[in-house]
């Protein structure tokens, strides 16, 4: 009987202590589980999670090591985001694309200024176009040295410049590409102004040159010749004066006009009448000049009469005898000043209206040399129209005529009683007619002319 009672009596203890280890065992599986799960969740980002410190003395360790990690994450953590902010606004809000490959050819990063240049999303170095920035990045891989290359796009025709530069660590590639298409087409038109200005320098000077070697030689043998080719000197002189003189007003209006004071291109329309006048007669050409009052333009007086001088010099010269060449001055409907000068000459063809406003571009080569024209004119017109925050349209029909139309913002009104307003006072600006002009107002242009894509 006792040692029945004895066996139970273990029994139960061991039951016991088994149940209480297993107990102990699950507790303890649940808090590191639960610790487990702290740790992943850390290392996602989520510096809030925290675990019980209680418990024995090795877990409770581990526990408090948790939390403090967690602690300084949380405190890092702002700052890092912040730094991967600004980071991620730099990259996305440069105009420069930025590509970044791994050693195995994997696209790391990739902003979008660069899928906008590739005009496609790049996954991986062999899916990379143009070839050309393939073969850079590979080679510059290879050498470990900067690379640059350029590569030409197609539909629409743009050209990318690409520059390869190895990391610092690792077999890593950064390519930056740029759009240079803008910086090619000035080069190129720098190009041709160059070869353009020294053609058209050099044609005047070799006829000088000539003529004077002439009258040299016929100062003795033929001296009734002299006047003849003195006069031929005489006028390549001033072509090459004119020419010099556009050169220079050109080079002035690259940097800007003097914007400051305020202009009524009324009364400048009739301070230029008298030399305007002159040169229509002096072509056979009739002119008419019709300017009512207009409100001031903020600008430059002198550089707004030689645009008037160039577009009405231009009419003129291009209408052949008995034409009829009119200027015409008139406020806008919304209160713009608008400046209209239309001819009955030769006309421009279709083909050639996008690049009038070229520098030393002439639609009849043979017409201007001989009226004496630089092919400067219309260029120095849009400078000076555009400084002014101005817009040119033309339309023309060729055998029919050609009319330009020019809107300039007026000054914003002034408050009543500045005794700084200052407007350029003259007869049209008080409602006179010119000598000649047509008080009816027939002579104006009233349907608006068509847009060009060249202002």
């Amino acid at each position: 009987m006792d040692t029945a009672v004895v066996a139970v009596v273990a029994g139960a203890l061991l039951l016991g202590v088994g149940l209480g280890a297993w107990l102990r065992g699950a507790t303890m599986g649940r808090r590191l589980r639960r610790m487990t799960e702290a740790i992943t969740r850390l290392g996602k980002g989520e510096p809030e999670i925290r675990t019980n410190e209680g418990g024995p003395a090795e877990v409770a360790e581990l526990a408090t090591a948790v939390n403090r990690a967690a602690d300084r994450l949380g405190k890092q953590l702002p700052a890092l985001r912040r730094e991967q902010h600004v980071r991620d606004l730099i990259l996305s809000s440069m105009q420069e694309g930025v590509l970044l490959v791994d050693g195995d050819g994997g696209i790391v990063f990739a902003n979008e200024a660069m899928d906008e240049h590739l005009r496609t999303r790049t996954e991986s170095l062999n899916q990379l176009h143009p070839p050309a920035f393939r073969e850079a990045i590979e080679l510059a891989a290879q050498t470990r040295s900067p690379l640059s290359v350029e590569a030409e796009m197609t539909a629409p025709n743009a050209w990318l410049r690409g520059t390869a530069v190895p990391a610092a660590e690792g077999s890593a590639v950064l390519l930056v590409v740029r759009d240079v298409t803008e910086a090619k087409r000035l080069d190129s038109v720098r190009r041709d102004f160059v070869a353009n200005a020294s053609h058209e320098l050099k044609t005047p000077a070799a006829s000088i040159q000539a003529t004077a070697e002439t009258i040299r030689l016929a100062a003795a043998d033929d001296p009734a010749v002299i006047p003849r080719f003195a006069e031929q000197l005489d006028r390549e002189a001033l072509r090459l004066s004119r020419i010099v003189a556009d050169l220079l007003d050109l080079s002035r209006l690259e940097t800007g006009s003097d914007i400051d004071e305020d202009v009524r291109l009324d009364t400048l329309l009739h301070e230029e009448g008298a030399r305007l006048r002159e040169a229509a007669a002096s072509a056979q050409v009739e002119l008419e000049l019709d300017a009512t009052p207009v409100p001031p333009i903020r600008g430059s007086g002198r550089d707004l009469a030689l645009c008037i001088r160039n577009l009405v010099d231009n009419a003129i010269r291009y209408t052949k005898p008995g034409g009829r060449v009119e200027v015409a001055v008139v406020e806008g409907a919304t209160g713009d000043v608008v400046v209209r000068v239309s001819d009955t000459g030769v006309g421009i063809p279709s083909r050639d209206l996008p690049r009038i406003f070229e520098r030393f571009y002439r639609v009849d080569r043979a017409r201007s040399r001989q009226s004496g024209g630089t092919g400067l004119g219309l260029s120095i017109a849009r400078h000076v129209i555009e400084n002014h925050r101005g817009e040119i349209a033309v339309e023309s029909e060729l055998g029919v005529g050609t009319r330009f139309e020019i809107r300039f913002p007026p000054v914003p009104p002034k408050p009543a009683g500045d005794p700084f307003t200052h407007d350029r006072e003259g007869p049209a600006a008080k409602g006179e007619s010119f000598p000649g002009s047509d008080p009816s107002g027939a002579g104006q242009i009233s349907s608006p002319a068509g847009r060009s894509s060249n202002n």
